[in-house]
């Protein structure tokens, strides 16, 4: 029996060291692929703004509108006009508040200028060909161009005065 016992002992000593303590080295295999390093990745993600949160209040576009001086009040009446004129020609792509087919006019005039907005909507076509940041809009929304809704300057102004209305 004391030798059983022994035996037993000594079977569970061996069992016990040949089990613990040993971790695996894992092999770094070859790969074709090229790790990137942290400032790689910090400058990838700088450049991923999307155009629609870019912030760009120096470019004022490229068509008839060169300036335009807006009043520290929100004439109301012409916010109420340009809403419904806004809502008549451009809720089919845009939506006030989310993006939709178009991106949502809501804090536009943080992130353009007046003069950008009014080209845009006056003349979307050559906005998208000449305008860097009217083409990147462009790519963002699927290729899915503004359409040129024929809308009057004074209609366009009054759909931005309705736009300083968003928050």
């Amino acid at each position: 029996m004391k030798t059983t016992l022994k035996l037993m002992t000594l079977l569970f000593a061996l069992l016990v060291i040949s089990c613990g303590g040993k971790e695996e080295k894992k092999e770094e295999k070859f790969s074709y692929e090229k790790k990137s390093t942290k400032t790689e990745t910090v400058a990838k993600k700088e450049e991923k703004v999307p155009a629609s949160k870019r912030v760009d209040l120096t470019n004022k576009g490229v068509g008839p509108i060169n300036s335009v001086d807006l009043t520290a009040d929100i004439d109301q009446s012409m916010a109420t006009h340009g809403e419904d004129v806004f809502k008549k020609m451009c809720t089919a792509c845009h939506r006030p508040d989310k993006k939709f087919i178009g991106p949502a006019p809501t804090g536009i005039l943080e992130r353009r200028t007046p003069e950008w907005v009014m080209n845009m909507i006056l003349n979307p076509e050559e906005m998208v060909k000449n305008d860097p940041l009217a083409k990147d809009l462009l790519i963002e929304f699927n290729g899915s161009p503004m359409a040129n809704q024929n809308l009057s300057e004074e209609d366009a102004r009054a759909v931005l005065e309705y736009f300083r209305t968003l928050k």
